[in-house]
């Protein structure tokens, strides 16, 4: 494998978006039609949930000045990075589809209301403009921007709207309130670098923000896109039968994504700023819903910034993509804390997706609820664990109280219960039940043959399927169907069974990101796995902002240990002034690297620059050509180089997931 290969890798390993990709979408083929059983279930919820109330509404209609632009926002080759009537099929007032559960609908047609609003006097947001909001707040000087969206050119478009109807000012100010990139990406569409080295724009961030938002999807970032696009349904096409939103908003935007480090860092759990003639109170919250994020209140305003710590969902404490899982008793101290602080004063709380919430009882309540629901999962988790219950049978038995479970901020439109008791057991626990049978179990393909060989057969199993499936028992027959694809992907009929099963599946679920998983899975077992050029995730600010041993690990991860195993070999690596000097050190199938450190005797001495290890990152370059300019240079014995070079691999981003 070339060096080339190796580092151009990194640019589709979901450097940034692992969680938040545009992929193009495929055709959907036999869909089918909701079911009586799915059209049952469904119906009941309206009996089950306070439809009734308008409450959500009318906050997310109040203060309206501006509706979004009509225009297709395109890049510079004409791609599409923003459609502003993609869901325009979600009618406001209108009874959910038999295929679409109805609060996931009433949550879609919320999210659905764009435009720019006016939040309290010198406070505006744009909604729906992308996945998350970008908020506006005007002070003494100019104004300060937070969360400026996933990509430049929304960012820009927001920008123009709040200009046109507000009139123009200076931006001196823009504050991230975490590190996923839906609150920062598009920050080069509202400033650009020289306003701050100037000192003329001040860039606000949590600690620790930098690497968290570099190095959060790098290890594992393909695996991470690859699942990200069946919990985004960036391969389905919006629809009743397909996707209908991703509970935290619509969508994603696809343009430019950017980064511009911080200026200033909150560093203290109680930390005051002065930002544009404004207090800003701001406290710290680590690990809850970012690994890197912050809560602020701002004095002149009676106002709580809630980051998305308090939103309008129950939001996830594990990503269904593969993450990190947070700790939802952390979580939900961080808010119990901010009503102590800010709760007997404010008057609205804002977060960056959804709308706000006026009025101070009405604020502290919902504050109050989302704090009792992470910190109930949590508690009451823990509490049938320790009676000897395992995660699946905790998660499957578990309900909210009443009062948590009928509220609509309180609902699983981006997390879910189900998911945020099996992180909660896992986080606290790990993978293992405490039955040796569990211990070391066969692998899926294996195990599936064996499955099906004591079952009977594929026949037989099949034809029990059936039946169960004309019950309505969807979730059984995703379950065991899968054992007769996974033991036999070629067979025709299972593939179809266990695709109509998640299909209805997916017409039930009331989570946004389980209901496009559920679709996805039967558009590939229709379908197959298309393969499409892959998604580029990487920007010159991502791979700028990158550690040199961010850099050295990934290649870390790309080592086949077994073709590696028996290669051994030292080298010297000098990166420059910028890039630094480093040892690497190939044995036992490890990539190993020191800084600040020199072999006395290397195999190889490789120098280049950080700047052109950027450009072969980001393919502006290659080794080769890099070479013949004198960019890159290696001295000593260069076989040594290609023999470590041989036992890299790259990532396939076309895995398949719901077949082996």
């Amino acid at each position: 494998m070339k060096f080339k290969t190796l580092v151009s890798a990194m640019a589709v390993a979901g450097l940034l978006l692992a969680s938040l990709i545009s992929l193009p979408v495929l055709a959907q083929k036999e869909v089918k039609e909701a079911t009586a059983h799915t059209k049952q279930m469904n119906d009941a919820l309206y009996g089950q949930l306070p439809f009734f109330d308008k409450t959500d509404f009318r906050n997310a209609h109040k203060g309206f000045i501006a509706p979004l632009p009509p225009a297709v926002i395109k890049g510079e080759k004409g791609a599409v990075i923003w459609n502003p009537q993609k869901y325009a099929f979600i009618k406001e007032g209108q009874k959910a589809p038999d295929t679409v559960n109805p609060s996931l609908w009433r949550q879609a047609q919320l999210n659905n209301i764009g435009g720019l609003f006016e939040v309290t006097e010198g406070v505006y947001q744009i909604r729906n403009l992308d996945l998350s909001n970008m908020t506006i707040i005007e002070g003494k000087e100019g104004i300060t921007v937070i969360d400026p969206l996933v990509s430049a050119e929304t960012a820009k478009a927001g920008m123009d709207l709040y200009v046109k109807h507000r009139g123009k000012r200076p931006v001196v100010a823009v504050i991230y309130t975490h590190s996923h990139v839906d609150h920062y990406g598009g920050v080069r569409g509202v400033i650009d670098e020289a306003g701050v080295m100037s000192g003329k724009v001040k860039v606000y961030a949590p600690a620790g923000f930098m690497e968290e938002a570099v190095s959060e999807n790098i290890m594992a970032g393909n695996a991470m896109s690859r699942r990200a696009s069946y919990i985004h349904g960036n391969l389905l096409k919006p629809g009743v039968k397909g996707q209908v939103g991703a509970g935290l908003g619509t969508t994603t935007s696809a343009g430019t994504v950017t980064l511009i480090a911080p200026t200033h860092s909150i560093t203290e759990e109680e930390q005051k700023e002065v930002i544009d003639g404004l207090t800003y109170d701001f406290m710290l919250t680590p690990e809850s819903e970012a690994p890197s994020e912050m809560l602020w209140y701002v004095e002149e305003k009676k106002l709580i910034e809630a980051a998305e710590n308090v939103t309008h969902t129950l939001h996830n404490t594990y990503s269904l993509r593969g993450a990190k899982i947070h700790d939802p008793l952390a979580w939900s101290k961080y808010i119990n804390n901010a009503i102590d602080r800010w709760g007997d004063k404010a008057e609205i709380i804002i977060a960056q997706h959804h709308w706000p919430t006026w009025g101070n009882k009405k604020v502290v309540k919902l504050m109050k609820s989302q704090r009792d629901i992470y910190r109930y999962i949590n508690d009451q988790t823990l509490r049938l664990a320790n009676k000897g219950l395992t995660r699946d049978e905790i998660a499957a038995n578990f309900a909210l109280p009443y009062g948590l479970a009928k509220s609509w901020a309180g609902r699983g439109y981006y997390g879910s219960v189900s998911n945020n008791v099996k992180a909660t057991y896992v986080y606290y626990l790990g993978w293992f039940d405490g039955n040796p049978a569990t211990l070391d179990e066969l692998p899926p393909v294996e195990a599936a043959k064996k499955y099906v060989d004591y079952m009977g057969g594929a026949r037989a199993i099949l034809e029990k399927a059936r039946v169960d499936y004309a019950r309505g028992d969807y979730r059984w027959v995703a379950q065991v169907v899968s054992k007769v694809v996974f033991a036999d992907p070629n067979n025709k009929a299972a593939r179809e069974l266990e695709a109509d099963a998640f299909e209805q599946l997916g017409y039930h679920a009331e989570s946004g990101p389980w209901r496009n998983a559920y679709l996805t899975g039967a558009q590939e077992l229709r379908n197959g796995v298309k393969i499409k050029p892959t998604p580029k995730t990487a920007s010159p600010d991502a791979v700028r902002a990158m550690s040199t041993e961010m850099i050295f690990d990934y290649f870390g991860v790309h080592l086949n240990g077994v073709r590696a195993a028996n290669a051994r070999s030292v080298f010297n690596v000098d990166l420059g002034r910028e890039g630094g000097r480093y040892k690497l050190e190939l044995e036992n199938g490890v990539l190993n690297h020191s800084a600040n450190i020199q072999a006395e005797d290397p195999d190889a001495t490789i120098t280049l620059s950080r700047e052109t290890l950027n450009k072969i990152i980001l393919k502006e370059t290659t080794l080769k050509k890099a070479q013949q300019a004198g960019e890159v240079t290696i001295v000593g014995n260069a076989a040594k180089v290609d023999e470590m070079l041989r036992c890299m691999e790259s990532f396939s981003f076309w895995f398949p997931v719901v077949t082996p």
